[in-house]
């Protein structure tokens, strides 16, 4: 006769440990990248949009029309960009950010500022109240001649658009590296 060997209890309780702890290990990492993805893909939107900048002032620099980028300041940057990123709601005037979905994008148009709600809000950092988002608003990167510290429109030459955070915000990264 053959003897039949089964698990015993003892080597079924400790496989079920050792399956615990790597589901435990692999969500903790899962989470970590989830984190690292919205960074990123924030980061590579923001990118796009200071780039379609900087080839709209160089198109008008290359036609000699630089005056038409004083008016610039302020405006939609998403409107520049061949495609819109997925998650960009459109353009709202003076929208109560609470409204909009974590994960999306949209312009208020009273703030002339571009708006991101964040979606993993745990590993971000920012001093404004309600929903943690990160604003931003083209403004002209200019030559203040007369040194009053604001843009001047037809005085203060136009040196190119940046894209600036209207507050800081932060995103911080495991290790304790911030960005």
């Amino acid at each position: 006769m053959r003897a039949e060997r089964a698990f015993s209890l003892l080597e079924l309780v400790i496989v079920i440990v050792v399956i615990s702890l790597l589901l435990v290990v692999a969500i903790d990492r899962l989470l970590a990248l989830r984190f690292e993805a919205e960074r990123v893909t924030v980061q590579s939107v923001i990118a796009a949009m200071r780039s379609a900048l900087y080839i709209e002032f160089a198109g008008a620099a290359a036609g000699g029309q630089l005056a038409r980028l004083d008016a610039a300041g302020g405006s939609n940057p998403m409107l520049r960009l061949a495609e819109k990123p997925d998650g960009y709601a459109g353009e709202f005037f003076g929208a109560d950010p609470a409204l909009f979905e974590p994960g999306t994008w949209y312009f208020d148009t009273r703030e002339r500022a571009i708006v991101y709600i964040v979606r993993f809000p745990e590993r971000f950092e920012t001093p404004l109240a309600g929903p943690p988002r990160a604003r931003l608003r083209v403004e002209p990167d200019y030559d203040d001649l007369d040194r009053n510290g604001r843009f001047d429109p037809g005085r203060d030459p136009v040196r190119g658009l940046k894209l600036v955070p209207l507050e800081p915000f932060l995103w911080k990264v495991p290790g304790g590296q911030q960005k």
